[in-house]
């Protein structure tokens, strides 16, 4: 199983937590993120593990890109374009996640999914999609021929119909490393699992959850 981490969206997350995953997605200016803390996650990917990819957003920093914006799908292709254009200014970019309220939004809507890849792809070439395992990005991801990894979350609760608990619900994260690494063994029909390197005790979480998916 491939594992994936948001990366470069705190000062104090560090090479041990890099170190763990496969592949980082690394905030690039829409949420989080400046060219320095996006050089200094691209430098602990020097070697061949982990892989670099870009973790755009809506350009929404007040909010931690975790609102959905009312923005026409020109004005966030063209974000998305810049935001991935930043990073691949400073590394080899291989894949592309959307972060917060946009890959919600991106799963549901075609036009937003479409702006997604158009952004992502004028700024990085063809790269490898990450997103749900359902929905408007996975189908314009076909439908472009690029690479999709279906996704699910070790670090956060899901609702009974699928869908992730709101973070405005007093238990949607999952704190406890065992239990973060029970539900991702837990998960099926995905082919990536995340942890977020924003979330409380993340360095536990996902040391539990890596030595539980890789046996």
């Amino acid at each position: 199983m491939i594992t994936n981490l948001d990366a470069g969206e705190r000062d104090d997350e560090t090479e041990e937590l890099w170190r763990l995953f496969d592949l980082l997605n690394i905030a690039c200016g829409g949420h989080a993120g400046d060219d320095a803390s996006m050089a200094r996650v691209a430098r602990c990917a020097a070697e061949p593990r982990p892989r670099i990819g870009a973790h755009p957003s809506y350009p929404d920093r007040e909010h931690f890109g975790r609102r959905s914006l009312a923005i026409a799908p020109a004005d966030l292709e063209a974000s998305v374009r810049a935001q991935c254009a930043r990073l691949g200014a400073l590394a080899r970019v291989g894949h592309v996640k959307p972060h917060g309220a946009l890959y919600h939004d991106a799963a549901r809507d075609p036009a937003l999914a479409q702006a997604v890849l158009a952004g992502a792809v004028a700024a990085l070439g063809d790269v490898t999609v990450i997103g749900p395992p359902h929905g408007a990005l996975l189908d314009a991801a076909r439908a472009r021929g690029l690479p999709y990894l279906r996704e699910g979350f070790a670090d956060r609760r899901y609702l009974a119909d699928g869908r992730l608990a709101p973070r405005s619900e007093p238990d949607a994260l999952i704190l406890d490393p065992a239990a973060a690494a029970a539900q991702a063994l837990r998960l099926a029909d995905v082919d990536t699992i995340c942890v977020h390197g924003d979330t409380p005790g993340a360095l536990a979480i996902a040391r539990a959850v890596c030595e539980a998916v890789r046996g």
